[in-house]
């Protein structure tokens, strides 16, 4: 036997051997080889995987899907400092701009009551005054309510007895507001306090504050059972000019430049939060009641706004009344937001509201494009 090494060509599948060698062992080492690449496509595959899922991971969630309402509920008060509401309602500037959206409208008395039908979502949008709204969001740790624009500033008085004739002269009287924690209520209890009296939710103090029903304050005083009361327009115009009542403050007065938010548009935050595209139509057809209200004459707006009161308080204002109303009246997008730490507080000074944190109360983004102009919200939420 010869020690020279043998060798011949490797062809596909042959391994080549070497004499005083061990030959190696094929199968186990295929076995080998195919076990490792096995492992290598799993490990790859794996990789992959966790890749993948770290990527969809890191991606931003998808936007909620929304889509206009098949039905706004909205609320207002029969009162000429809504005429936002009277005039859009009426005229059809907001059911134009809602398009196949259906239009429902509720009359409220007063704020509080509005705001307990929106939390319970019997309506999902309001005409109210500044208060009410305030305190909702509070309340709710800002999770109900967004004001999205202003409707009226001005229009709310202590109107009183003749024979009264300073704060001094309230001392043991009887006078009413809207309805407690209302934002004339608010008013009127802040004011008091500011004269040194003391005043209770529960009607005790010294003054005695019953809220009622605008209307029966107005057959109360009649009836000599009232002393006075602090009412929006046109009830301060209707005790003056059909019961005798005399202006003891005009709550212009107590403002800087004689401007405080009477009315207001909330939305309830989820509603707005599904339906952007119905909210952005109330705004539109809201701003058109504005400028209708702001550029047509005084005889328009009375005969308009008298219509719609006469369908929801059964008869139209004296004409008097309402030319009176008017005029004490500014009709205006803006919410005021420099006005709401002061109002905040004097629902505090009140005992109505609690100390909080009002910051995010304000969304006007959609008013700002609707209207093609900056309305601040001070600070007070997105504008």
């Amino acid at each position: 036997m010869s020690n020279t090494s043998e060798s011949h060509k490797p062809d596909s599948g042959t391994t080549r051997i070497v004499a005083g060698e061990t030959a190696p062992k094929p199968k186990r080492r295929r076995t080998l080889e195919i076990g490792l690449a096995v492992g290598l496509v799993l490990l790859i595959g794996a990789g992959a995987a966790v890749a993948s899922a770290v990527s969809q991971n890191n991606q931003a969630a998808p936007a909620p899907t929304t889509t206009p309402a098949a039905e706004l509920k909205l609320g207002y008060f029969s009162n000429v400092t809504h005429g936002p509401a009277l005039v859009g309602t009426s005229k059809g500037l907001i059911a134009k701009e809602l398009g196949e959206t259906k239009l429902s409208t509720q009359v409220f008395n007063a704020g509080p009551a509005a705001i307990e039908a929106l939390n319970a979502g019997a309506i999902d949008a309001t005409y109210i005054g500044p208060n009410p709204a305030i305190n909702s969001f509070v309340k709710s740790k800002g999770e109900s309510i967004s004001i999205i624009a202003g409707a009226a500033s001005g229009g709310a008085q202590l109107v009183v007895k003749p024979e009264i004739n300073s704060a001094a002269d309230l001392k043991g009287k009887i006078l009413s507001s809207p309805q407690l924690g209302g934002t004339q209520d608010v008013a009127l209890r802040a004011w008091l306090g500011d004269q040194g009296f003391k005043t209770n939710t529960d009607g005790s103090g010294d003054v005695n504050i019953n809220p009622t029903e605008n209307a029966q304050s107005l057959k109360l005083f009649q009836d000599g059972k009232l002393d006075g009361a602090w009412l929006p327009e046109p009830w301060a115009s209707r005790l003056v000019l059909e019961a005798g009542a005399k202006v003891l403050v005009d709550e212009k007065d107590l403002w800087e430049n004689g401007d405080f938010t009477t009315t207001i548009l909330i939305v309830n935050k989820k509603f707005a939060a599904e339906h952007p595209e119905t909210v952005k139509a109330l705004l539109k057809g809201h701003v058109e009641s504005v400028n209708w209200l702001n550029s047509a004459s005084a005889e328009e707006k009375a005969t308009t706004i008298n219509a719609v009161l006469k369908d929801t308080a059964g008869k139209p204002l004296p004409a008097n009344v309402i030319e009176r109303a008017l005029q004490n009246i500014k009709f205006t997008t803006d919410p005021l937001a420099g006005t709401y730490n002061k109002l905040l507080e004097d629902g505090v000074k009140a005992g109505t509201t609690q100390q909080a944190d009002i910051n995010g109360i304000f969304d006007l983004r959609t008013l700002n494009e609707v209207e093609g102009k900056k309305t601040s919200a001070a600070g007070l939420g997105q504008d």
